[in-house]
């Protein structure tokens, strides 16, 4: 009995994700086909010129937008933006930096110093806990 191996697909806005790019700026042939890995791996190793473009100058989805702002997705909903953003569009509200951003910015370094310290106080723990046993 030989094992008959189907490849692996996706549906567009599981492979606009996993490439980092807003689904509705992509080429309608890519929003309209269905993705097989292999096709992901392809993309992500040699990228088309129009992923190039994507990445580069966006439009960009919120979770990248997010990561180049430097706050969660939360807070751009709490700052008002919504929509997908250009790297322009990105860049002039790094200039503006308005106070919901600067707020935002500062909440983000406030989480990600709180995870620093969980860690930490748990690895202590997990020390603490080998000492015990040994």
């Amino acid at each position: 009995m030989t094992s008959h191996q189907t490849a692996q697909t996706m549906k567009p806005a599981t492979a606009a994700k996993k490439l980092g790019v807003y689904l509705e700026a992509t080429p309608a042939e890519f929003q309209e086909g269905v993705v097989s890995r292999s096709e992901l791996n392809a993309l992500q190793a040699d990228p088309p010129q129009w992923l190039q473009e994507l990445r580069r100058n966006g439009p960009h989805p919120r979770p990248v937008v997010a990561a180049k702002l430097g706050v969660s997705i939360a807070g751009l909903a709490r700052g008002g933006v919504t929509e997908a953003l250009t790297t322009e569009q990105i860049d002039a509200l790094k200039q503006d930096n308005p106070e919901w951003l600067q707020k935002e910015r500062a909440t983000q370094a406030e989480v990600r110093k709180e995870a620093v310290r969980i860690k930490e106080k748990n690895a202590q723990r997990a020390e603490e806990s080998q000492d015990k046993r040994a």
